[in-house]
Protein backbone atom coordinates (compact mmCIF):
# COMPACT_ATOMS: atom_id res chain seq x y z
CA UNK A 1 0.00 0.00 0.00
CA UNK A 2 1.24 3.50 -0.82
CA UNK A 3 1.54 6.04 2.01
CA UNK A 4 2.26 9.75 1.65
CA UNK A 5 2.22 12.75 3.95
CA UNK A 6 3.12 16.43 3.84
CA UNK A 7 5.56 16.88 6.72
CA UNK A 8 7.95 19.78 6.02
CA UNK A 9 8.76 20.05 9.72
CA UNK A 10 10.37 16.60 9.70
CA UNK A 11 14.11 17.31 9.72
CA UNK A 12 15.63 13.89 9.03
CA UNK A 13 13.16 11.06 8.57
CA UNK A 14 9.54 10.07 8.39
CA UNK A 15 8.28 6.55 9.00
CA UNK A 16 4.89 4.94 8.77
CA UNK A 17 4.03 2.65 11.66
CA UNK A 18 1.68 -0.11 10.47
CA UNK A 19 0.24 -2.37 13.14
CA UNK A 20 3.28 -1.67 15.32
CA UNK A 21 6.05 -2.10 12.74
CA UNK A 22 7.81 0.91 11.25
CA UNK A 23 8.70 1.46 7.60
CA UNK A 24 10.80 4.37 6.28
CA UNK A 25 9.39 6.86 3.79
CA UNK A 26 11.42 8.77 1.22
CA UNK A 27 11.39 12.46 0.40
CA UNK A 28 9.38 13.32 -2.70
CA UNK A 29 11.75 15.19 -5.00
CA UNK A 30 8.85 16.56 -7.05
CA UNK A 31 6.83 17.97 -4.15
CA UNK A 32 8.57 19.96 -1.43
CA UNK A 33 7.84 18.72 2.08
CA UNK A 34 6.15 15.50 0.96
CA UNK A 35 7.23 12.00 1.94
CA UNK A 36 6.04 8.74 0.38
CA UNK A 37 6.65 5.01 0.28
CA UNK A 38 5.21 1.51 0.21
CA UNK A 39 4.30 -0.57 3.28
CA UNK A 40 1.78 -3.27 4.22
CA UNK A 41 -1.87 -2.33 4.67
CA UNK A 42 -3.21 -1.95 8.20
CA UNK A 43 -3.91 0.61 10.88
CA UNK A 44 -1.17 3.19 10.51
CA UNK A 45 0.40 6.34 11.92
CA UNK A 46 3.26 8.58 10.91
CA UNK A 47 6.44 8.96 12.97
CA UNK A 48 8.40 12.20 12.54
CA UNK A 49 12.08 12.16 13.47
CA UNK A 50 11.58 9.24 15.87
CA UNK A 51 8.80 10.85 17.87
CA UNK A 52 5.44 9.41 18.91
CA UNK A 53 3.16 7.96 16.21
CA UNK A 54 0.65 10.53 14.93
CA UNK A 55 -2.56 10.03 12.95
CA UNK A 56 -2.54 10.90 9.27
CA UNK A 57 -3.61 14.54 8.69
CA UNK A 58 -5.66 13.21 5.74
CA UNK A 59 -6.91 10.18 7.65
CA UNK A 60 -10.11 8.82 6.10
CA UNK A 61 -10.96 7.00 9.32
CA UNK A 62 -10.04 7.18 13.01
CA UNK A 63 -11.46 3.94 14.43
CA UNK A 64 -9.83 4.48 17.84
CA UNK A 65 -10.56 8.20 18.21
CA UNK A 66 -8.69 11.39 17.28
CA UNK A 67 -5.38 10.34 18.87
CA UNK A 68 -5.31 6.76 17.60
CA UNK A 69 -3.93 5.26 14.39
CA UNK A 70 -5.60 5.88 11.06
CA UNK A 71 -7.27 3.39 8.75
CA UNK A 72 -7.75 3.41 4.98
CA UNK A 73 -11.26 3.42 3.50
CA UNK A 74 -12.16 1.91 0.14
CA UNK A 75 -14.81 4.39 -0.96
CA UNK A 76 -15.49 2.45 -4.16
CA UNK A 77 -16.66 -0.57 -2.17
CA UNK A 78 -19.81 1.00 -0.73
CA UNK A 79 -23.00 -0.44 -2.33
CA UNK A 80 -24.83 2.77 -3.23
CA UNK A 81 -28.48 2.32 -4.15
CA UNK A 82 -29.61 2.93 -7.71
CA UNK A 83 -31.77 5.88 -6.77
CA UNK A 84 -31.35 7.99 -9.86
CA UNK A 85 -30.50 10.88 -7.53
CA UNK A 86 -29.03 13.73 -9.55
CA UNK A 87 -28.76 16.31 -6.82
CA UNK A 88 -30.90 19.17 -5.54
CA UNK A 89 -30.09 22.84 -6.09
CA UNK A 90 -30.29 25.13 -3.10
CA UNK A 91 -32.59 27.71 -4.70
CA UNK A 92 -36.22 26.91 -3.90
CA UNK A 93 -35.35 24.44 -1.13
CA UNK A 94 -36.30 24.28 2.55
CA UNK A 95 -33.49 23.12 4.85
CA UNK A 96 -33.63 21.24 8.15
CA UNK A 97 -30.63 21.45 10.48
CA UNK A 98 -30.03 18.49 12.76
CA UNK A 99 -27.41 17.13 15.14
CA UNK A 100 -26.87 13.40 14.76
CA UNK A 101 -26.04 12.84 18.43
CA UNK A 102 -29.29 14.30 19.78
CA UNK A 103 -31.75 13.87 16.92
CA UNK A 104 -32.50 10.43 18.39
CA UNK A 105 -31.80 8.69 21.69
CA UNK A 106 -29.36 6.32 19.95
CA UNK A 107 -27.44 9.23 18.44
CA UNK A 108 -26.29 7.43 15.29
CA UNK A 109 -26.58 7.88 11.55
CA UNK A 110 -28.72 4.75 11.29
CA UNK A 111 -31.14 5.93 13.98
CA UNK A 112 -31.41 9.32 12.26
CA UNK A 113 -32.05 7.62 8.92
CA UNK A 114 -34.95 5.77 10.51
CA UNK A 115 -36.60 9.16 11.17
CA UNK A 116 -36.27 10.49 7.62
CA UNK A 117 -39.91 9.77 6.82
CA UNK A 118 -40.81 12.48 9.32
CA UNK A 119 -38.81 14.96 7.25
CA UNK A 120 -40.37 13.76 4.01
CA UNK A 121 -43.85 14.27 5.49
CA UNK A 122 -42.78 17.67 6.79
CA UNK A 123 -41.87 18.62 3.24
CA UNK A 124 -38.27 19.80 3.60
CA UNK A 125 -35.83 19.30 0.75
CA UNK A 126 -32.36 19.31 2.31
CA UNK A 127 -31.05 17.91 5.60
CA UNK A 128 -28.15 19.92 7.03
CA UNK A 129 -25.98 17.84 9.35
CA UNK A 130 -23.92 19.55 12.01
CA UNK A 131 -20.20 18.61 11.86
CA UNK A 132 -19.35 14.91 11.92
CA UNK A 133 -15.54 14.93 12.03
CA UNK A 134 -13.97 13.06 14.96
CA UNK A 135 -13.83 14.79 18.34
CA UNK A 136 -12.91 13.58 21.85
CA UNK A 137 -15.31 11.28 23.65
CA UNK A 138 -18.76 10.39 22.40
CA UNK A 139 -20.85 13.56 22.75
CA UNK A 140 -20.27 17.06 21.40
CA UNK A 141 -21.52 19.68 19.00
CA UNK A 142 -18.78 18.78 16.51
CA UNK A 143 -17.18 22.21 16.19
CA UNK A 144 -14.09 21.02 18.06
CA UNK A 145 -13.43 18.27 15.51
CA UNK A 146 -10.13 17.19 14.04
CA UNK A 147 -9.16 14.81 11.19
CA UNK A 148 -11.08 16.79 8.58
CA UNK A 149 -11.40 13.83 6.20
CA UNK A 150 -12.80 11.35 8.75
CA UNK A 151 -16.16 10.66 10.43
CA UNK A 152 -16.92 10.43 14.15
CA UNK A 153 -16.96 6.73 15.03
CA UNK A 154 -19.71 6.82 17.72
CA UNK A 155 -22.08 8.16 15.04
CA UNK A 156 -21.32 5.19 12.79
CA UNK A 157 -18.08 6.13 11.05
CA UNK A 158 -17.67 6.45 7.28
CA UNK A 159 -20.05 3.61 6.44
CA UNK A 160 -22.74 5.05 8.70
CA UNK A 161 -22.58 8.45 7.01
CA UNK A 162 -22.82 6.83 3.59
CA UNK A 163 -25.83 4.79 4.68
CA UNK A 164 -27.51 7.97 5.91
CA UNK A 165 -26.83 9.87 2.67
CA UNK A 166 -27.98 6.88 0.63
CA UNK A 167 -31.20 6.60 2.63
CA UNK A 168 -31.86 10.33 2.29
CA UNK A 169 -31.37 10.22 -1.47
CA UNK A 170 -33.70 7.24 -1.77
CA UNK A 171 -36.37 9.37 -0.11
CA UNK A 172 -35.70 12.40 -2.30
CA UNK A 173 -33.82 14.40 0.34
CA UNK A 174 -30.51 16.10 -0.29
CA UNK A 175 -27.81 16.29 2.39
CA UNK A 176 -25.74 19.31 3.42
CA UNK A 177 -22.77 18.92 5.76
CA UNK A 178 -21.49 21.57 8.15
CA UNK A 179 -17.69 21.76 7.95
CA UNK A 180 -15.21 23.78 10.02
CA UNK A 181 -12.17 25.26 8.28
CA UNK A 182 -11.47 28.22 10.59
CA UNK A 183 -10.02 26.21 13.51
CA UNK A 184 -9.53 22.71 14.87
CA UNK A 185 -10.45 21.39 18.28
CA UNK A 186 -8.13 21.77 21.28
CA UNK A 187 -7.67 18.00 21.67
CA UNK A 188 -6.35 15.62 19.02
CA UNK A 189 -5.04 18.37 16.76
CA UNK A 190 -1.62 17.14 15.67
CA UNK A 191 -1.30 19.24 12.50
CA UNK A 192 1.21 21.74 13.97
CA UNK A 193 3.73 18.90 14.33
CA UNK A 194 3.64 18.21 10.61
CA UNK A 195 3.86 21.67 9.08
CA UNK A 196 2.72 25.31 9.06
CA UNK A 197 -1.02 24.63 9.19
CA UNK A 198 -1.44 27.68 11.45
CA UNK A 199 0.08 31.15 11.42
CA UNK A 200 0.56 33.99 13.89
CA UNK A 201 0.05 36.52 11.11
CA UNK A 202 -3.62 36.53 12.11
CA UNK A 203 -5.46 35.68 15.29
CA UNK A 204 -8.96 34.35 15.79
CA UNK A 205 -11.12 33.61 18.86
CA UNK A 206 -9.47 30.16 18.86
CA UNK A 207 -5.88 31.44 18.73
CA UNK A 208 -3.51 31.40 15.76
CA UNK A 209 -5.34 31.43 12.44
CA UNK A 210 -5.40 28.62 9.93
CA UNK A 211 -2.60 29.41 7.48
CA UNK A 212 -4.27 30.62 4.29
CA UNK A 213 -1.77 33.25 3.19
CA UNK A 214 1.62 32.76 4.92
CA UNK A 215 4.50 30.56 3.67
CA UNK A 216 3.30 27.00 3.21
CA UNK A 217 -0.29 28.10 2.71
CA UNK A 218 -0.56 26.53 -0.76
CA UNK A 219 -0.51 23.09 0.86
CA UNK A 220 -2.82 24.12 3.69
CA UNK A 221 -5.39 25.45 1.23
CA UNK A 222 -5.08 22.25 -0.80
CA UNK A 223 -5.63 20.26 2.41
CA UNK A 224 -8.87 22.08 3.21
CA UNK A 225 -10.15 22.05 -0.37
CA UNK A 226 -9.31 18.37 -0.70
CA UNK A 227 -11.31 17.64 2.43
CA UNK A 228 -14.31 19.60 1.11
CA UNK A 229 -14.24 17.83 -2.24
CA UNK A 230 -13.94 14.44 -0.53
CA UNK A 231 -17.25 14.98 1.29
CA UNK A 232 -18.96 15.91 -1.95
CA UNK A 233 -17.33 13.17 -4.03
CA UNK A 234 -16.78 10.17 -1.74
CA UNK A 235 -19.86 10.62 0.45
CA UNK A 236 -22.11 12.11 -2.26
CA UNK A 237 -22.99 15.08 -0.05
CA UNK A 238 -24.94 17.73 -1.97
CA UNK A 239 -23.60 20.88 -0.35
CA UNK A 240 -21.45 22.23 2.46
CA UNK A 241 -22.15 24.81 5.15
CA UNK A 242 -18.92 26.63 6.03
CA UNK A 243 -18.59 27.65 9.66
CA UNK A 244 -17.74 31.29 10.51
CA UNK A 245 -16.07 32.27 7.25
CA UNK A 246 -15.37 35.72 8.69
CA UNK A 247 -12.66 33.99 10.73
CA UNK A 248 -10.89 32.72 7.59
CA UNK A 249 -8.15 35.36 7.55
CA UNK A 250 -6.69 35.54 4.05
CA UNK A 251 -4.83 38.48 2.47
CA UNK A 252 -4.07 36.75 -0.83
CA UNK A 253 -5.41 38.18 -4.09
CA UNK A 254 -7.60 35.12 -4.60
CA UNK A 255 -9.42 34.51 -1.34
CA UNK A 256 -9.64 30.93 -0.08
CA UNK A 257 -13.44 30.96 -0.43
CA UNK A 258 -13.22 31.95 -4.08
CA UNK A 259 -10.72 29.17 -4.74
CA UNK A 260 -12.89 26.64 -2.91
CA UNK A 261 -16.02 27.73 -4.80
CA UNK A 262 -14.16 27.36 -8.10
CA UNK A 263 -13.09 23.80 -7.27
CA UNK A 264 -16.60 22.85 -6.12
CA UNK A 265 -18.03 24.23 -9.36
CA UNK A 266 -15.54 22.12 -11.32
CA UNK A 267 -16.58 19.01 -9.42
CA UNK A 268 -20.25 19.79 -10.05
CA UNK A 269 -19.62 20.01 -13.79
CA UNK A 270 -17.59 16.80 -13.78
CA UNK A 271 -20.27 14.94 -11.84
CA UNK A 272 -23.19 16.55 -13.68
CA UNK A 273 -25.04 17.40 -10.48
CA UNK A 274 -25.59 20.63 -8.53
CA UNK A 275 -23.22 21.25 -5.62
CA UNK A 276 -23.21 24.36 -3.47
CA UNK A 277 -21.59 26.16 -0.56
CA UNK A 278 -23.38 28.05 2.24
CA UNK A 279 -21.47 30.47 4.44
CA UNK A 280 -21.96 31.43 8.03
CA UNK A 281 -20.78 35.03 7.92
CA UNK A 282 -20.95 37.99 10.26
CA UNK A 283 -19.71 40.44 7.65
CA UNK A 284 -22.97 41.46 5.92
CA UNK A 285 -20.91 41.57 2.74
CA UNK A 286 -22.87 40.52 -0.38
CA UNK A 287 -19.60 39.76 -2.17
CA UNK A 288 -19.58 36.44 -0.28
CA UNK A 289 -22.50 35.24 -2.39
CA UNK A 290 -21.88 37.23 -5.57
CA UNK A 291 -20.81 34.95 -8.45
CA UNK A 292 -17.08 34.79 -9.10
CA UNK A 293 -17.48 36.05 -12.66
CA UNK A 294 -19.09 39.19 -11.20
CA UNK A 295 -16.22 39.79 -8.79
CA UNK A 296 -17.57 37.90 -5.79
CA UNK A 297 -16.46 34.79 -3.92
CA UNK A 298 -19.11 32.60 -5.53
CA UNK A 299 -20.86 30.92 -2.60
CA UNK A 300 -24.50 30.05 -3.14
CA UNK A 301 -25.87 31.53 0.08
CA UNK A 302 -25.15 32.65 3.62
CA UNK A 303 -26.95 32.47 6.94
CA UNK A 304 -28.91 35.65 7.76
CA UNK A 305 -28.60 36.49 11.43
CA UNK A 306 -30.11 39.93 10.80
CA UNK A 307 -33.47 38.40 9.89
CA UNK A 308 -33.26 36.03 12.86
CA UNK A 309 -32.40 38.79 15.33
CA UNK A 310 -35.23 41.03 14.11
CA UNK A 311 -37.76 38.19 14.20
CA UNK A 312 -36.58 36.91 17.59
CA UNK A 313 -36.77 40.42 19.02
CA UNK A 314 -40.30 40.92 17.62
CA UNK A 315 -41.53 37.62 19.06
CA UNK A 316 -39.80 37.63 22.46
CA UNK A 317 -39.18 41.29 23.26
CA UNK A 318 -35.58 40.49 24.21
CA UNK A 319 -33.16 43.37 23.82
CA UNK A 320 -29.90 42.24 25.41
CA UNK A 321 -26.64 41.95 23.47
CA UNK A 322 -26.94 42.09 19.71
CA UNK A 323 -30.75 42.18 19.95
CA UNK A 324 -30.36 45.78 21.08
CA UNK A 325 -29.83 46.87 17.49
CA UNK A 326 -33.32 45.61 16.60
CA UNK A 327 -35.29 46.36 19.76
CA UNK A 328 -36.41 49.95 19.15
CA UNK A 329 -38.81 48.97 16.35
CA UNK A 330 -38.68 45.19 15.85
CA UNK A 331 -41.50 44.98 13.31
CA UNK A 332 -39.83 47.65 11.21
CA UNK A 333 -36.58 45.67 11.52
CA UNK A 334 -38.36 42.53 10.26
CA UNK A 335 -39.81 44.57 7.41
CA UNK A 336 -36.39 45.95 6.43
CA UNK A 337 -34.83 42.49 6.44
CA UNK A 338 -37.65 41.12 4.26
CA UNK A 339 -37.31 43.93 1.73
CA UNK A 340 -33.59 44.75 1.88
CA UNK A 341 -31.96 41.45 2.92
CA UNK A 342 -29.55 42.89 5.46
CA UNK A 343 -30.81 45.04 8.31
CA UNK A 344 -27.27 46.36 8.72
CA UNK A 345 -26.45 47.46 5.18
CA UNK A 346 -24.05 50.22 6.10
CA UNK A 347 -26.03 51.40 9.12
CA UNK A 348 -24.86 52.10 12.66
CA UNK A 349 -24.67 49.06 14.94
CA UNK A 350 -24.79 49.97 18.61
CA UNK A 351 -23.71 46.44 19.51
CA UNK A 352 -20.52 46.79 17.45
CA UNK A 353 -20.03 50.48 18.10
CA UNK A 354 -19.55 51.18 14.40
CA UNK A 355 -21.28 51.13 11.04
CA UNK A 356 -21.73 47.67 9.59
CA UNK A 357 -22.48 45.96 6.27
CA UNK A 358 -23.30 47.09 2.77
CA UNK A 359 -26.47 46.85 0.61
CA UNK A 360 -27.62 43.43 -0.54
CA UNK A 361 -28.67 42.84 -4.18
CA UNK A 362 -32.49 42.78 -4.06
CA UNK A 363 -32.96 40.26 -6.87
CA UNK A 364 -31.36 37.43 -4.90
CA UNK A 365 -33.16 36.82 -1.64
CA UNK A 366 -32.52 33.08 -2.09
CA UNK A 367 -28.87 33.76 -1.27
CA UNK A 368 -29.86 34.39 2.36
CA UNK A 369 -31.00 31.64 4.69
CA UNK A 370 -33.90 32.75 6.89
CA UNK A 371 -34.65 31.05 10.20
CA UNK A 372 -36.31 31.42 13.57
CA UNK A 373 -33.97 29.02 15.38
CA UNK A 374 -30.53 27.44 14.81
CA UNK A 375 -28.13 25.41 16.91
CA UNK A 376 -26.20 28.62 17.71
CA UNK A 377 -29.18 30.77 18.62
CA UNK A 378 -30.44 28.11 21.04
CA UNK A 379 -27.31 26.40 22.31
CA UNK A 380 -25.36 29.58 22.97
CA UNK A 381 -27.95 30.71 25.51
CA UNK A 382 -27.10 29.95 29.13
CA UNK A 383 -29.79 27.27 29.48
CA UNK A 384 -30.03 26.25 25.83
CA UNK A 385 -33.71 27.16 25.94
CA UNK A 386 -35.73 27.18 22.74
CA UNK A 387 -38.20 29.97 22.05
CA UNK A 388 -40.95 27.37 22.54
CA UNK A 389 -40.31 27.50 26.30
CA UNK A 390 -41.38 31.13 26.50
CA UNK A 391 -43.72 31.63 23.54
CA UNK A 392 -47.24 30.35 22.96
CA UNK A 393 -47.93 27.99 20.04
CA UNK A 394 -49.68 30.89 18.31
CA UNK A 395 -46.65 33.13 18.57
CA UNK A 396 -44.43 30.30 17.29
CA UNK A 397 -46.85 29.90 14.40
CA UNK A 398 -46.50 33.59 13.55
CA UNK A 399 -42.72 33.20 13.40
CA UNK A 400 -43.04 30.12 11.20
CA UNK A 401 -45.35 31.98 8.80
CA UNK A 402 -42.81 34.78 8.32
CA UNK A 403 -39.93 32.34 7.78
CA UNK A 404 -41.67 29.93 5.44
CA UNK A 405 -43.24 32.56 3.19
CA UNK A 406 -40.15 34.75 3.09
CA UNK A 407 -38.08 35.58 -0.02
CA UNK A 408 -35.17 33.79 1.67
CA UNK A 409 -34.17 30.12 1.66
CA UNK A 410 -35.88 28.87 4.85
CA UNK A 411 -34.16 26.68 7.41
CA UNK A 412 -35.59 24.93 10.48
CA UNK A 413 -33.76 23.52 13.48
CA UNK A 414 -34.67 19.99 14.55
CA UNK A 415 -37.78 19.87 16.71
CA UNK A 416 -38.77 23.43 15.90
CA UNK A 417 -41.58 22.17 13.71
CA UNK A 418 -43.50 20.85 16.70
CA UNK A 419 -42.35 23.38 19.28
CA UNK A 420 -40.08 20.91 21.06
CA UNK A 421 -39.98 21.42 24.83
CA UNK A 422 -36.54 19.85 25.16
CA UNK A 423 -33.64 22.32 25.46
CA UNK A 424 -30.56 22.15 23.28
CA UNK A 425 -27.63 22.83 25.54
CA UNK A 426 -23.89 23.08 25.14
CA UNK A 427 -22.31 19.70 25.88
CA UNK A 428 -18.85 18.18 25.59
CA UNK A 429 -17.17 14.89 26.44
CA UNK A 430 -13.51 15.82 26.74
CA UNK A 431 -11.39 12.94 27.98
CA UNK A 432 -8.63 15.26 29.21
CA UNK A 433 -9.72 16.28 32.76
CA UNK A 434 -7.82 19.58 32.60
CA UNK A 435 -9.49 20.55 29.33
CA UNK A 436 -12.87 19.44 30.66
CA UNK A 437 -12.46 21.68 33.71
CA UNK A 438 -11.28 24.60 31.58
CA UNK A 439 -14.38 24.32 29.37
CA UNK A 440 -16.63 24.06 32.42
CA UNK A 441 -15.10 27.13 34.07
CA UNK A 442 -15.09 29.10 30.84
CA UNK A 443 -18.77 28.46 30.23
CA UNK A 444 -19.72 29.51 33.75
CA UNK A 445 -17.49 32.59 33.65
CA UNK A 446 -19.00 33.68 30.33
CA UNK A 447 -22.55 33.69 31.66
CA UNK A 448 -21.62 35.01 35.09
CA UNK A 449 -20.71 38.22 33.26
CA UNK A 450 -24.36 38.39 32.18
CA UNK A 451 -25.80 37.82 35.64
CA UNK A 452 -26.15 34.04 35.75
CA UNK A 453 -25.04 32.13 38.83
CA UNK A 454 -22.52 29.35 38.27
CA UNK A 455 -24.94 26.74 39.59
CA UNK A 456 -27.60 27.73 37.04
CA UNK A 457 -25.39 27.09 33.99
CA UNK A 458 -25.49 23.44 32.91
CA UNK A 459 -22.20 21.57 33.19
CA UNK A 460 -21.13 20.76 29.59
CA UNK A 461 -19.38 17.59 30.79
CA UNK A 462 -22.34 16.25 32.77
CA UNK A 463 -24.06 13.33 30.94
CA UNK A 464 -27.44 14.75 31.94
CA UNK A 465 -26.74 17.84 29.81
CA UNK A 466 -26.66 15.88 26.57
CA UNK A 467 -29.56 13.66 27.66
CA UNK A 468 -31.74 16.74 28.22
CA UNK A 469 -30.93 17.85 24.69
CA UNK A 470 -32.20 14.71 22.95
CA UNK A 471 -35.47 15.19 21.07
CA UNK A 472 -38.58 13.62 22.60
CA UNK A 473 -40.26 11.86 19.69
CA UNK A 474 -43.49 11.34 21.61
CA UNK A 475 -44.16 15.08 21.51
CA UNK A 476 -45.24 15.38 17.86
CA UNK A 477 -48.20 13.10 18.58
CA UNK A 478 -49.45 15.19 21.51
CA UNK A 479 -51.17 18.54 21.88
CA UNK A 480 -50.19 21.30 21.42
CA UNK A 481 -47.23 20.03 19.40
CA UNK A 482 -49.29 18.17 16.82
CA UNK A 483 -51.21 21.29 15.81
CA UNK A 484 -48.01 23.29 15.33
CA UNK A 485 -46.47 20.45 13.31
CA UNK A 486 -49.49 20.47 11.03
CA UNK A 487 -49.06 24.23 10.56
CA UNK A 488 -45.43 23.81 9.51
CA UNK A 489 -46.44 21.10 7.04
CA UNK A 490 -49.14 23.31 5.53
CA UNK A 491 -46.81 26.29 5.19
CA UNK A 492 -44.10 24.25 3.50
CA UNK A 493 -46.64 22.70 1.15
CA UNK A 494 -47.98 26.17 0.28
CA UNK A 495 -44.46 27.44 -0.35
CA UNK A 496 -43.80 24.61 -2.79
CA UNK A 497 -47.18 24.90 -4.51
CA UNK A 498 -47.50 28.69 -4.77
CA UNK A 499 -44.43 30.20 -6.50
CA UNK A 500 -45.24 33.70 -5.26
CA UNK A 501 -44.51 32.56 -1.70
CA UNK A 502 -40.96 31.57 -2.64
CA UNK A 503 -40.21 34.43 -5.05
CA UNK A 504 -36.70 35.63 -4.04
CA UNK A 505 -37.06 39.15 -5.45
CA UNK A 506 -36.85 41.43 -2.43
CA UNK A 507 -37.95 44.39 -4.51
CA UNK A 508 -41.31 42.67 -5.05
CA UNK A 509 -41.93 42.37 -1.30
CA UNK A 510 -43.96 45.04 0.45
CA UNK A 511 -44.57 45.07 4.21
CA UNK A 512 -47.14 47.00 6.23
CA UNK A 513 -46.60 47.26 9.99
CA UNK A 514 -48.25 48.79 13.01
CA UNK A 515 -45.63 48.79 15.74
CA UNK A 516 -48.07 49.89 18.44
CA UNK A 517 -50.83 47.43 17.57
CA UNK A 518 -48.31 44.66 16.90
CA UNK A 519 -49.42 43.47 13.48
CA UNK A 520 -47.56 42.98 10.24
CA UNK A 521 -48.72 42.15 6.69
CA UNK A 522 -46.30 40.91 4.03
CA UNK A 523 -47.32 41.29 0.38
CA UNK A 524 -46.17 38.33 -1.74
CA UNK A 525 -47.68 38.72 -5.20
CA UNK A 526 -51.38 37.94 -4.88
CA UNK A 527 -50.83 36.65 -1.33
CA UNK A 528 -50.84 38.47 1.99
CA UNK A 529 -49.19 36.97 5.05
CA UNK A 530 -50.71 38.56 8.15
CA UNK A 531 -49.51 38.05 11.71
CA UNK A 532 -50.85 39.61 14.88
CA UNK A 533 -48.34 39.80 17.72
CA UNK A 534 -50.39 42.36 19.63
CA UNK A 535 -52.53 41.97 22.74
CA UNK A 536 -55.82 42.81 21.00
CA UNK A 537 -57.57 41.54 17.91
CA UNK A 538 -56.36 43.15 14.69
CA UNK A 539 -58.85 44.07 11.99
CA UNK A 540 -57.06 44.38 8.66
CA UNK A 541 -58.44 45.56 5.31
CA UNK A 542 -57.76 42.27 3.54
CA UNK A 543 -60.25 40.74 1.12
CA UNK A 544 -59.81 37.27 -0.30
CA UNK A 545 -59.59 33.58 0.48
CA UNK A 546 -57.85 32.48 3.67
CA UNK A 547 -55.78 29.56 2.37
CA UNK A 548 -54.11 28.84 5.72
CA UNK A 549 -54.53 30.16 9.27
CA UNK A 550 -53.38 29.43 12.80
CA UNK A 551 -55.53 30.79 15.61
CA UNK A 552 -58.92 32.45 15.68
CA UNK A 553 -59.81 34.54 12.67
CA UNK A 554 -62.79 35.77 10.66
CA UNK A 555 -62.91 37.04 7.11
CA UNK A 556 -65.92 39.01 5.92
CA UNK A 557 -66.77 42.15 3.97
CA UNK A 558 -63.23 42.77 2.84
CA UNK A 559 -61.73 42.58 6.31
CA UNK A 560 -59.68 40.01 8.15
CA UNK A 561 -59.88 39.84 11.93
CA UNK A 562 -57.01 38.09 13.67
CA UNK A 563 -56.97 37.29 17.36
CA UNK A 564 -53.73 37.90 19.26
CA UNK A 565 -50.89 35.53 18.34
CA UNK A 566 -52.55 34.39 15.13
CA UNK A 567 -51.42 34.21 11.53
CA UNK A 568 -53.12 33.82 8.16
CA UNK A 569 -52.16 33.49 4.51
CA UNK A 570 -54.72 35.21 2.27
CA UNK A 571 -55.11 34.91 -1.50
CA UNK A 572 -56.41 38.28 -2.68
Amino acid sequence: MRYEVWAPYAAERVEVAVDGSRHPLARDDARAGWWHGEAPAGDYAFVLDGGRPLPDPRSPRQPHGPDGPSRAVDHAAFPWSRTGWRGRPLAGAVLYELHIGTFTAAGTFDAAAARLDHLVELGVDLVELMPVCPFPGKHGWGYDGVSLWAVHEPYGGPEGLKRFVDAAHRKGLGVVLDVVHNHLGPAGNHLPRFGPYFTDRHHTPWGSAVNLDAPGSDEVRAYLIGSALAWLRDYRIDGLRLDAVHALADDRAVHFLEELAHEVDRLAVAGNRPLFLIAESDLNDPRTTTPREAGGQGLAAQWSDDFHHALHCALTGESQGYYGDFAAAPLAAVAKALTRGYFHDGTWSSFRGRHHGRPFPPAHGERLLGYLQTHDQIGNRALGDRVSTSLSPGRLACGAALVLTSPFTPMLFMGEEWGAATPWQYFTDHTDPNLAEAVRRGRRREFAEHGWSADAVPDPQEPATVLRSVLDWTEPRRAPHAELLDWYRRLIRLRHERPELSDPDLAAVRVETDEDAGWLVVHRGRYRVAVNLGTAAAVLPLAGEVVAAFGEHTAAKGRLSLSPNSAAVVLT
